[in-house]
């Protein structure tokens, strides 16, 4: 059984998390199979990735099982297998939409936080999942749960270890919809379509402009949006986009 499978429908990827039976626990096939899947992403005639999860559930994190036989050092296991993945989703510059079908955790959740929007099932639920075993958030979870919610939030969630219904994840801002399970494939498809449907170069553009603006004072950001600007500007769907817009019709965007 392949531990990821990916379908392509027109300029949508959708990668699937396939080991059903622990939720889509990682081990370090997962982890390799994640890898090929992302590096697939990259095609430019990819111009949007769902990642979700096979069965009843998103992903339950660390395979307990395989992190008790582990040898080495955790510190170089997650810079091996966790780490590489997360760069990954963050530097694809086309949306990355988290299709959140069921429960998530612990890394899980953190890969789910790494995306650019999140999409929840209402038979989702969100549990941290670290401070429940006396670990710490990593995979990125402290970096983005903390520009997610704020630092009270993150804090008093994180390390609560509280579990969170889809309804309270959409009110804490954590999700941007939650659709009802029996209908949340054919909800996801309209959703992903959507996204690629825009502008994709500009779309990634933006999501390193707000990356960038993170740890950036104003004249660096400025400096960006000047340079990114420009090459946006000589992209086919800006002059589909005024073409349009002088036209009085709807774009037709390429991505191009």
């Amino acid at each position: 059984m392949s531990e990821v499978l990916t379908a392509r429908q027109g300029a949508v990827l959708t990668i699937t998390l396939n080991r059903p039976d622990v939720f889509n626990a990682f081990d370090r096939a997962l982890h390799a199979a994640l890898r090929s899947a992302l590096e697939d992403a990259a095609d430019p005639a990819v111009r949007a990735v769902v990642i979700t999860g096979a069965g009843r559930g998103f992903c339950a994190g660390q395979d307990l099982r395989e992190l008790s036989s582990m040898s080495g050092s955790l510190r170089d296991e997650l810079e091996q297998t966790y780490h590489p993945n997360i760069r990954r989703i963050r530097s694809l510059e086309k949306p990355v939409i988290a299709a959140v079908n069921g429960p998530v955790a612990g890394a899980g959740l953190s890969l789910a936080c790494a995306c650019d929007v999140r999409i929840a099932s209402d038979a989702a639920s969100f549990v941290p999942g670290f401070a429940g075993i006396g670990l710490v958030p990593d995979s990125g979870g402290s970096w983005f749960i903390h520009r997610l919610l704020g630092f009270a939030r993150a804090f008093e969630w994180m390390s609560s270890n509280r579990r969170l219904t889809a309804g309270e994840a959409l009110a804490w801002g954590l999700v941007s919809e939650v659709v009802p399970a029996g209908v949340f494939g054919e909800r996801l498809g309209e959703i992903a379509a959507g996204w690629a449907s825009l502008p994709t170069r500009a779309v990634g553009m933006t999501k390193r402009l707000l990356e960038h603006a993170h740890a950036a004072g104003l004249e660096e950001q400025l400096a960006l949006e000047a340079e990114l600007q420009q090459s946006a500007v000589e992209t086919a769907d800006f002059a589909e986009g005024v073409a349009a817009f002088l036209e009085k019709r709807a774009a037709r965007f390429s991505g191009a």
